[in-house]
């Protein structure tokens, strides 16, 4: 009888939840079509793209539709140099980035929020690169950074740089850029977490008479850990796919190429429309394998 009752006073509401169950596909509906049609079919296309073959006239720039798997290692074989440079150097960026951007990021979060004003500047100091277009930026550091600049003269004037030494064009160049570049991108998570960190948690260690040390590495680092891991995503993800910095045409050289400029040649100059495929997707799935690994190991699994 007891169950009989239940029953029927579920029946109401099971009745509802049918009705809103339309109502919600409806209000998904637009962005579900707009991920299949600027999401799912440009990586159809480009996973199609990756497997064909020369035309069999010859002419160039022109491929025919095929199942051509091995297009994936002849690519892995001629541009793994490439590959690992990218991914070195957005490494090596990221953790860089992360560096000048976590005191930056604590100072304004935590030690400016008894002045109002103090913290709003420095977030606007921050984010003003974004004013400023990537492209301008990135030039401005080329002209900066030349030999003929004042500061790389006087680097040589004072010896700390040999006479015939350059800095564009090299890899401590690129990656510099990469870590001005996508600074704003780590400090700002960081700042969102550290913002609304308990301080009474870090004085609750000072108590227990643990070192400034012992709160920051037990307290503080596991407290900020979500803004750690969005920052980190954020800075590497572009970073490995970056094709501005490495560019010849800015900080970059001949021996600084990345994949984002391989793909680029291969898109706009060589016209290998599959080996440009080819290596979008593996950088595409390196990627997605390095920040599922990482997500996991870092123990936020909620952000997949």
């Amino acid at each position: 009888m007891a169950f009989a009752a239940f029953a029927t006073t579920a029946g109401p509401g099971e009745e509802v939840q049918r009705r809103r169950s339309p109502i919600a596909l409806l209000l998904l509906l637009p962005g579900i079509l707009y991920l299949a049609l600027f999401f799912l079919t440009p990586l159809v296309s480009l996973v199609l793209t990756s497997l064909q073959v020369p035309s069999a006239t010859g002419e160039p720039g022109v491929y025919d539709p095929a199942f051509q798997w091995e297009n994936y290692v002849t690519v892995i074989n001629d541009y793994w140099p490439h590959i690992l440079r990218s991914f070195g150097y957005a490494l090596i960026a990221t953790v860089l980035a992360l560096a000048f951007s976590y005191p930056l990021a604590y100072f304004i979060g935590v030690k400016a929020r008894p002045w109002p004003l103090l913290q709003s500047l420095m977030l606007v100091l921050v984010i003003a690169p974004f004013f400023i277009s990537f492209l301008l930026r990135t030039l401005a550091w080329k002209q900066l950074l030349s030999d003929e600049s004042f500061v790389i003269t006087a680097l040589k004037a004072l010896s700390v740089m040999p006479p015939d030494a350059h800095f564009t064009g090299t890899p401590v160049a690129v990656i510099f850029g990469l870590t001005y570049n996508f600074i704003p991108f780590m400090t700002l998570p960081l700042y969102t977490t550290l913002e609304r960190l308990d301080v009474r948690f870090l004085e609750a260690g000072s108590d227990l008479y643990a070192s400034p040390l012992q709160v920051f590495r037990k307290v503080t680092i596991p407290l900020s850990m979500p803004g750690i891991v969005a920052g980190t995503l954020l800075t590497f993800i572009p970073a490995a796919g970056d094709y501005v910095n490495a560019s010849r045409s800015f900080l970059g050289g001949s021996d600084t190429q990345m994949m984002g400029n391989v793909i680029e040649a291969n898109f706009l100059v060589l016209e290998n429309y599959p080996a440009a495929a080819a290596l979008s997707i593996i950088l595409m799935s390196v990627i997605l394998v390095i920040v599922t690994i990482y997500i996991r190991r870092a123990g936020t699994e909620e952000l997949l």
